[in-house]
């Protein structure tokens, strides 16, 4: 069975100076986000940029797939704090999305880094939203165990 979710978007205006709303709309867990295109080149100033939708997607995904694949390494996580930072870049004379880091940082009982280090690549590998990026985008993860 197959998922859907959908979002809308609203601009008015050109590039430079026009504006917009994105909005959650199969959850309604976000209305009415701001964007502009200065929220995407320059500082968010209390606006979002589809590269922070991206980052939050990736963020989201690789947190799930980690803890799956943790789990089924019989290690499930006590806790995973994930971020990612997705670079909106200009290349080749237009702009583009180049790279998505990760960044985990776990509680993990009955494992070592190496093996959270290896599981977290195969998480990065495997993530669904990793699988949309992958092959366009520069995709890294680096994963530090802690202790609980």
């Amino acid at each position: 069975m197959a998922a859907e979710r959908r979002a809308e978007a609203t601009w008015t205006g050109n590039l430079a100076a026009g504006k917009g709303t994105v909005r959650l709309a199969s959850s309604g867990a976000a209305t009415e986000l701001p964007v502009t295109w200065a929220s995407r080149t320059e500082r968010s100033d209390g606006k979002t940029s589809p590269e922070e939708l991206i980052a939050a997607a990736h963020a989201a995904c690789f947190s799930m797939a980690f803890s799956n694949e943790l789990a089924q390494a019989g290690t499930p996580p006590t806790r995973l704090d994930v971020s990612a930072v997705v670079t909106f870049a200009e290349a080749d004379g237009g702009w583009k999305v180049a790279s998505s880091a990760l960044t985990v940082r776990g509680v993990v009982p009955g494992i070592d880094q190496a093996g959270f280090a290896q599981i977290a690549e195969a998480a990065k590998d495997g993530c669904p939203v990793s699988g949309a990026l992958k092959g366009n985008v520069a995709l890294s993860v680096d994963a530090v165990l802690e202790q609980g």
